[in-house]
This record gives C-alpha cells, structure tokens and sequence, in this order.
C-alpha cells in the first residue's frame, strides 16, 4: 500500500493540513527513492518530483518533453514505496488532451501523488527557465485542469495549476491566466518564471490570500533565488528547488570520476563517500534483513 495515499475523502490530507499553516512549506527535488529517501532523513516535510530530474537522470537528457506518463508514475510509485512524506509531482502539461490528463491523474494518484501538477505549454513542453516555449489556449487549459479534478479518486489529492505565460504572453496575462485557473477549483496555483521581486510581489498581492502559491527556484534560471523564509514572507506557501540535487549530485559525480580516471583509485575520495556499512546504514539493509529472518522463521 503507497503510504502517501489518502484512504477516505473525508478528513483533511497531511498536505492540505500543513499548506494551512503560516510557515512556508519547503519542498527539495527528488528523482528517485534513494534520493527522497536522504531528503526524508534531513528532515523535510514534503517533497517535489521534478520532471526535468527525471529527464536528467534516467534519460540523460534534457527537459524537452522526453519523458513519458508512464516513466513518472514508475519513478513516483518507487518513491512513495520507500518514504512517507507527501510528494509533489510534476505532471508537465497531462501529457496530452484532457482525457489524457485524466488517465495521469488517476496513474499518479494509485501510484501515491500528493498533488499532481499541470502547466499550460504546448507539446512538446521545454523547461520553464527555457526559451521558446508556447502556451495552450486558456479555455484549453481549464478544460484540462477540470478533468483533471473530476479523474481524482479522492478530494484529498491535489491538483496544482501552473502558467508559462509570461515568458510568452507578459506579466499580465500570468495573472489573468491564473485567475481563469483558480476559477476551476483548483488547490495551488504556480506563475512560472517570474522574473523580478516586483513579479513575485504582483502575484503575491493578488493571489496570495486566496489560494497557496508555488515559488520554483532554479539556480541559473529566471527566477531571483530567495530562501524559503523570505519567500514565505512575501506570501508564497510552497517553494521548490527542483533540479538543485540533480545538480549536485551530477557536480559530485564529474569531480568523484575525474580522480577516479587520474589516480585509478577512489583513496583520494574515501572520506566524502560513505563506506560500504554506512551505505547499508541508510537504506536500512539490516532492517530488511531481520524481516527476511523473520519470515523465514514462519
């Protein structure tokens, strides 16, 4: 049973509950169970599964719509079998038109998705810090987001609308496009890219009591980073750092292989890795191993 599934439509979903709160919920990146499993180990209270991690790490490839539904619902059940904290998942545009888009909310939702997210690019979708995006049609787009809330099974699952609009469109359609979001009955809203303070406080101002709001930071990209404090005081409720750990893991990786290929031994690296035990430590393989034992013993 994925522990991040909520059993009943009634009652209120841990996610829901801590979106309440006045404190910003600060949701890392994650691609895969060992990497959510380290972020559920430091302490985090959700998680975010980037689609561009996804692209990054089990494609090697870049976000531009490479990935399939199907390979994010493999990816998230992996996850939400080894943590229990709730997790954000990009859904990218649903993958298609609205029936496609209730087919991957009901795949995200059996596979454990906390709240499911959908943007309104056209196909194929780049990453939002990418030139050259498109964007669908706003009536499209809501027509999107409603079947996604009719395809969930339980009310609890959110559903999280995202606009591209403004590196297209202008900070003004953002805004008029969220609004036409919100109407829908969605649970979260996230205006993509916003390229000054002065963006993030408009949308702050004008959505921020209403419905929570999405920060992304991306180092390098077109957003201002700010903490998740400071973002939390401008009145954002989640704030994401989506592809931050494939970044530092793919800057250990070039430093751990480029001494592995000059000095043909890992001895320069042993005191940043950990060792064979404590690998086994963190996954929990004597844990696994006493259940094995005591299986055995039936």
């Amino acid at each position: 049973m994925k522990s991040n599934l909520n059993d009943e439509n009634s009652g209120t979903s841990p996610l829901r509950h801590r979106l309440q709160q006045p404190k910003a919920l600060l949701a890392p990146g994650v691609y895969d169970a060992l990497s959510a499993l380290i972020a559920e180990q430091a302490g985090f209270e959700a998680l975010y599964l980037s689609g561009a991690s996804i692209a990054y790490t089990r494609l090697g490839r870049s976000d531009i719509g490479l990935t399939t539904a199907t390979e994010v619902a493999q990816t998230l059940s992996n996850i939400t079998d080894r943590v229990a904290l709730p997790i954000i998942v990009d859904a990218d545009t649903g993958f298609g038109n609205a029936l496609n888009t209730q087919r991957t909310v009901r795949d995200f939702e059996r596979a454990g998705a906390a709240m499911i997210q959908i943007e309104d690019q056209t196909f194929p979708k780049r990453c939002g810090h990418l030139d050259g995006k498109g964007v669908v049609p706003v009536a499209e787009m809501q027509g999107k987001l409603k079947a996604a809330l009719d395809a969930r099974h339980n009310r609890n699952t959110l559903i999280l609308a995202r606009t591209d609009a403004l590196a297209v469109e202008g900070i003004q359609s953002a805004l008029e496009r969220a609004e036409a979001y919100l109407a829908c009955g969605v649970d979260a809203l996230f205006i993509e890219a916003l390229r000054t303070p002065e963006h993030m406080q408009q949308a702050c101002d004008q959505f921020a009591h209403r419905i929570p709001l999405l920060a992304n930071m991306v180092e390098g990209g077109q957003t201002p980073i700010q903490s998740a404090s400071e973002l939390g005081d401008r009145g954002f409720k989640i704030v994401i750092f989506p592809g931050g750990t494939a970044r530092a893991v793919a800057r250990s990786l070039q430093a751990y292989y480029g001494s592995l290929k000059t000095h043909q031994t890992t001895n320069p690296w042993r005191d940043q890795m950990l060792n064979f035990d404590e690998l086994n430590q963190l996954i929990g393989t004597p844990e696994l191993l006493a259940l094995g034992k005591h299986y055995e013993g039936q």
